[in-house]
């Protein structure tokens, strides 16, 4: 399991709005470009946007569906990954002190499950998650001035 941790100067609440704006993952998200559509009632269960991914010239589209929520606490999610391999992601936030303790988990699912087993796999998804998080902190911060 890859775990990824941040502390965020911004309440739970500012970084909750962050996660409930499918417009806001390219923004944070390592490898999203942009969203293209979004279920109006985003991050309800069973909600989804599509996003374009990858890098340089190639691009692709996505889809990142929501499977769980705790409004304001948590969110599950199950991210494409492109044709090759999806993920589920679980994101946590608690409040700590005046600011939030954010908390990634990533894996790979479906299909490419037995991957999340070998370290490379999990060692990559935490150095991608490490500037994930970064960007969501910053974007939490701008959010709550």
């Amino acid at each position: 399991m890859a775990r990824n941790e941040a502390y965020v100067e911004a309440p739970p609440e500012a970084v909750w709005e962050v996660l409930a704006d499918p417009y806001a993952y390219p923004r944070w998200v390592v490898g999203s470009k942009e969203t293209t559509e979004a279920d109006p009632q985003w991050p309800s269960p069973g909600t989804k946007f599509r996003v374009r991914v990858g890098g340089g010239p190639l691009f692709f589209p996505d889809l990142t569906r929501s499977r769980e929520v705790d409004d304001g606490r948590r969110i599950v999610l199950d991210a494409g990954g492109g044709p090759w391999v999806g993920a589920r992601v679980e994101i946590t936030l608690e409040p700590d002190g005046d600011g939030t303790r954010v908390t990634l988990v990533e894996d790979p699912a479906g299909p490419f499950a037995p991957l999340r087993a070998l370290p490379p796999v999990q060692l990559g998804i935490r150095v991608r998650n490490v500037e994930s998080l970064r960007r969501l902190k910053r974007l939490a911060e701008e959010r709550a001035r």
